[in-house]
């Protein structure tokens, strides 16, 4: 499945913890992006995964001159699609910046929806000031080539520790970026809206005195209360 607009709406309106939630069930535990945090509190992202890959420095390849090569990080940006989500392999190295302010601002420009990383930006302020939102491990000055070599894009990369293919569907908040595969992305965009109103149901049943027990996870009679609470709801509507 695509993402489509109306999937998009859906996963813009649900949490990655919820995401985790839904893919632990069918089996996925290793989705959540190991050191990809924001930079920016309050950002929120949903898009399909454009990959680009990182390998370590090697002196005879990352090189200033490599920057105006075929294979380039330059190139890769041109390559982007309005709305995609740029996830890089940089092996989690955090003292080399993966982009900086200029790239970011020219993804920026050409509608890139957010940046991923398990590595690092420089320019810090500059980045923030592009407006794009970033996830990733922070920020150091030196560039990529003083630690990495890049190698190419749109290729399944791991990127803090998870598989990414191309065009799987990342969404990102607060709590970090997770990776939904496309094959199951039916199937999370079904199934969201309702692991949302239960765990909001449970909330409110929490902050009227509730005990955990029984309530979280349910028990058959608790169920059976929010059923009929959620016919009402439904009734309502």
């Amino acid at each position: 499945m695509a993402l489509t607009d109306d999937a998009k709406a859906v996963l813009e309106q649900v949490t990655t913890a919820t995401v985790t939630t839904i893919l632990l069930k069918k089996g996925l535990r290793n989705v959540w992006v190991r050191g990809a945090m924001p930079l920016r509190a309050g950002q929120r992202q949903v898009g399909e995964a454009f990959t680009l890959r990182f390998v370590p420095a090697r002196e005879d390849l990352a090189t200033p001159a490599s920057w105006a090569s075929p294979v380039s990080t330059r190139a890769a940006i041109e390559d982007m699609q309005e709305g995609c989500i740029a996830v890089i392999d940089a092996m989690g190295i955090a003292d080399a910046g993966v982009f900086g302010d200029i790239l970011c601002a020219r993804m920026a420009r050409r509608g890139v929806a957010a940046m991923i990383t398990d590595g690092v930006v420089r320019d810090l302020g500059g980045v923030l000031d592009t407006g794009l939102p970033v996830w990733c491990r922070g920020a150091a000055a030196p560039p990529s080539v003083a630690g990495l070599t890049f190698v190419g894009w749109q290729e399944t990369v791991g990127c803090g520790g998870v598989a990414v293919v191309p065009g799987d569907v990342i969404v990102a908040d607060g709590d970090g970026a997770v990776v939904i595969p496309r094959a199951l992305l039916d199937e999370v965009v079904a199934e969201a809206p309702a692991q949302e109103r239960l765990e909001g149901w449970i909330i409110d049943e929490v902050g009227r005195g509730a005990a955990l027990p029984g309530l979280y996870p349910m028990n058959d009679a608790t169920r059976t209360r929010y059923e009929v609470w959620l016919a009402g709801e439904e009734d309502k509507a």
